[in-house]
């Protein structure tokens, strides 16, 4: 089974010189592929091997009218640091040389990767709904039910606990987690 390393998205109008420029830029095959998630909004791929020997599969796909998604895959095995890190350099060169949006890249290695919602979310957006859930009442505890590694770099944990204290639970969450997470924003 595939699973993503690196998943890119972006949105913007392509011509169809530029989708050839993109399609020959990372040597993919204009064909579907098969295997793994979301397999059915995929226009090409190719399969290759990072220097590990980690089989891989680089993969684009259309999301809606405008959407692309650049993803990494990997099966199995997690590829190199520096093999994730190379793919998302050019993911993102590729994304600005095409004029599109870049909406997200997960994993996050800076804020301006991290999906965010509106400025006031509403309940339905909040992670946490109109509660706060009396489990989570610290930070370590708080990167995990957002989703972020421990590892995750201080902008983008900053980033994503910005918007948590915008929802309508932040008012209900401990005190002490209140003063962590000042804390930690006055030291990013």
């Amino acid at each position: 089974m595939l699973w993503p390393a690196l998943c890119a998205l972006a949105y913007g109008h392509l011509t169809s010189d530029q989708l050839t420029w993109l399609l020959d830029n990372f040597g993919l095959t204009k064909n579907v592929r098969v295997e793994g998630p979301v397999a059915a909004q995929s226009i090409a791929h190719r399969p290759l091997v990072d220097e590990q020997g980690t089989a891989l599969v680089l993969d684009l796909a259309r999301t809606g009218g405008s959407g692309w998604v650049l993803t990494l895959f990997r099966n199995g095995q997690q590829p190199a640091a520096a093999t994730i890190e190379g793919y998302r350099e050019e993911f993102r060169d590729a994304v600005r040389q095409l004029g599109l949006t870049l909406v997200q890249v997960e994993p996050p290695a800076s804020a301006d990767e991290v999906l965010t919602t509106p400025a006031a979310p509403d309940e339905a957006d909040s992670p946490f709904g109109s509660h706060w859930d009396p489990a989570v009442g610290e930070l370590g505890r708080l990167w995990t039910r957002l989703g972020l590694d421990r590892e995750a770099p201080g902008e983008v944990k900053a980033v994503k606990l910005r918007e948590v204290m915008l929802t309508p639970a932040w008012p209900q969450a401990p005190g002490s987690l209140h003063r962590e997470a000042e804390e930690f924003l006055r030291n990013v």
